[in-house]
Formats: C-alpha cells, sequence, structure tokens
C-alpha cells in the first residue's frame, strides 16, 4: 500500500479544505447556537460533487474511491463536523439507490439527490432496534400494486427537512433475511415527524423520529429485491463507518492545530505554554493518537475499494479506534485551553460535543468491539488470515 496521496487525491484535499475555510467554517458556530440546518451551503456542496461522491460518473457522481471520499470528509469536517457528518449519510442513502436501484426509479430521484434540489435521510434505527437492527419491526405489507408501511424510525438525520427517506422494512420473515429496502417521499400521506431532537452535539442538523401510518408506495419503489434490505444496510454502514472516522480526524486535526496556536501565543509563568514540557508530551501524544487513527481509517478504506475479504473487520476497526482516539484528542485540547476551552468564543468545547456521538453512531464502539471479537475468535487465533 502507497502511503503518499497522488496528484488528484492532493487536489481534492486542496479543494475540500478551501470549501471547510470559506463555506462551512464561518457559519459553523452560529449554526449549532442556532439549531440551523444549512441547506443553501449543503446545495453548494452539490456543486463540488460532495453529495455523490462515489456514485458513478454514469450516474451523475464522481465515481471516487472510498479512500478520496475519506480525504475529503476529513477535510470538510474540520470546517464544521455537524454539516459533514449529514453530506456523509446523505452519500451513504443516495449510493445505496445509485448502487441497488433499478433503472426507472433512479432516473426519477437520482439525479435531484446527485444535484441537491433532493436531500435524503437513512431510516435504520428504531426505538426497540438499534444495534439489534436485523429485529427491526417496521413492517411493509404488499397490497396489489403498492407497498403499505407501519412502524416508526428514530435518531433520523435531517429528518424534517429532507424530501427522501431510504427505510429499512420488514416483509417477510423475522430476522434479517426478512428486511427490504425502500425509497418513500419524505412528504407522503402518513408520514409524521416528531420533535427536533435537543442533542447535546450535531445541533446544525435536525434529528427527528419518524413514524409510518399506513403510508402506500409503489412497489417499483421497492430498492433491489425482497430480503436484501439488511444486506444493502450493512454495506452501507461499513462506508459510514469510514465517513463518520472521517469526520473525527477532520475535528482532532482542527483542534491539535488550535492547540498549537494557543501554546505559542498563551504565557505562563513568563513563558510562553509551548515550552513547558509537560505540554509537549501532552501536544507530542496528540499528533501520535492523530497519525495512528488516520493511517487505520486509510487502510480499511483501502481494504474496502479493494473488496478485501476482511473489509467490514477493518472498517469496525478503524471507526472503533479512530473515533475514540480523535474524541479524547478533542477533549484534551479543551483541557489544555483551561477555562478558555469551555467558552464558545473558542470552538474546542463544540468539537468535544460534535465528536463525542460519533463513538455511538453507525453502530456502538461496543458493537465494533463485538464484531471484531466474534471474527478473531472465528479464526481459532490463526490471526494471518486477518491481516
Amino acid at each position: 500500500m502507497d502511503f503518499d496521496l497522488n496528484e488528484e487525491q492532493r487536489l481534492l484535499v486542496e479543494s475540500a479544505r478551501a470549501f471547510a475555510s470559506h463555506e462551512l467554517a464561518p457559519g459553523a458556530a452560529d449554526w449549532d447556537r442556532d439549531h440551523h440546518f444549512p441547506v443553501d451551503v449543503i446545495r453548494r456542496a452539490a456543486e463540488q460533487g460532495y453529495l455523490a461522491l462515489y456514485i458513478n460518473e454514469e450516474d451523475g457522481g464522481l465515481g471516487l474511491s472510498r479512500l478520496s471520499a475519506s480525504l475529503i470528509f476529513e477535510q470538510l469536517a474540520a470546517g464544521c463536523v455537524a454539516t459533514t457528518a449529514y453530506l456523509t449519510i446523505h452519500n451513504m442513502a443516495a449510493s445505496m439507490l445509485a448502487s441497488f436501484g433499478d433503472a426507472e426509479l433512479k432516473a426519477r430521484w437520482l439525479p435531484g439527490l446527485v444535484g441537491g434540489e433532493l436531500l435524503a435521510s437513512y431510516c435504520l434505527t428504531e426505538p426497540d432496534a438499534g444495534s439489534d437492527a436485523a429485529h427491526l419491526r417496521t413492517r411493509a405489507r404488499l397490497d396489489g400494486k403498492d407497498y403499505v408501511l407501519d412502524g416508526s424510525k428514530c435518531f433520523i438525520s435531517g429528518a424534517g427537512s429532507t424530501q427522501v427517506l431510504i427505510v429499512m422494512a420488514r416483509t417477510g420473515e423475522d430476522g434479517a433475511k426478512g428486511i427490504s429496502c425502500f425509497l418513500v417521499p419524505a412528504d407522503a400521506e402518513g408520514v409524521r415527524y416528531g420533535r427536533n431532537e435537543d442533542k447535546m452535539g450535531w445541533r446544525a442538523q435536525p434529528t427527528r423520529t419518524i413514524t409510518f401510518e399506513g403510508v402506500r408506495i409503489p412497489v417499483g419503489n421497492r430498492i433491489g429485491p425482497e430480503g436484501q434490505g439488511f444486506v444493502y444496510a450493512m454495506k452501507g454502514l461499513d462506508g459510514g463507518r469510514l465517513n463518520i472516522a472521517s469526520c473525527s480526524l477532520g475535528a482532532a486535526q482542527a483542534a491539535l492545530e488550535q492547540s498549537l496556536r494557543y501554546v505559542e501565543e498563551r504565557k505562563q509563568f513568563g513563558k510562553p505554554l509551548a515550552e513547558f514540557q509537560a505540554l509537549q508530551f501532552k501536544l507530542a501524544d496528540m499528533l501520535t493518537a492523530l497519525t495512528a487513527s488516520r493511517q487505520m481509517v486509510r487502510l480499511a478504506a483501502h481494504r474496502l475499494d479493494q473488496r478485501h475479504a476482511e473489509a467490514s473487520l477493518y472498517c469496525a476497526m478503524a471507526k472503533r479506534f479512530a473515533t475514540d482516539q480523535c474524541f479524547e484528542l478533542c477533549n484534551d485540547a479543551l483541557q489544555l485551553h483551561g477555562g478558555y476551552g469551555y467558552l464558545n468564543d473558542y470552538p474546542l468545547e463544540r468539537w468535544v460535543r460534535d465528536t463525542r456521538v460519533h463513538q455511538i453512531l453507525e453502530g456502538t464502539n461496543e458493537i465494533m468491539r463485538v464484531i471484531v471479537a466474534r471474527r478473531l475468535l472465528e479464526q481459532g487465533g490463526m490471526l494471518d488470515r486477518l491481516l
């Protein structure tokens, strides 16, 4: 594996860094304070292709590798973690339609999702089916030429402000094999939205419960065959775990850069903080954690791009490690700033709040450990099979 970025990737990084600096960072604090979902900025992101990073070019996307997409998300998150996290969710939802939908369904909905006229929410989690997604209860019952949806989803990012819902619902037997995937118009009759949740972080994007009460959708809105929904969801989550880990990298990088500026400018006992060895050690540990996290994420992205047999394992390990390490880095950066880090004048407290949820979503880090341990034990100690 070549650890150096190629010329195309360097250009993508520079472009994403510029977009984050000019379009995301200036508004991030206000969006967080006001609970504002910056749809206008998201649509400008679509002009850069950021709503369709790994959708094939023939479907209107950029056709990038998952590694290149990770590099872009990392840079964007340095500008606004919450908005970038929504971009990753939209990419996941739109790519499921692009990858598994039929030609007619794609022709009707995909251009709007790629171009930003339509925004998407991904609907998997339920009140009683979070980590245990295979036992979700939302049901889609076939009735003539329609499916009728009943049930509820919770913690849905963008809900109430998006136009497309990618919904996992049960069409058959209990367990993973009975789940199918559907595209549901967000304004369909019978779709109800709960209140915008008052969250610790990610305040720049809405999060709501969605209830489906007798919602009728055409059979043609099913994405792929019946019974394939859980497979699609898990494939989406492999990439989603990389995406959210990439957002953590961007926040951690920004926190470390802010810390370097602070210790060079701030003086105590007659000298800059940068001259205190204890703080030098802390900065060294922060850089080491960031570098290790970044390499794990890039290795996992490479494995996913290569369709490696253990790609899911690598994605789980990278997500667990990077989101834990990067949250701790942001928290250490806040501590280094002392009382100033706790004030809204600095972005440290926002980065801490925004990265904390990354240890929970796309599968909690405890579930990541379950995935890794099960796969490890299945090999009976033959580690070389996993490397």
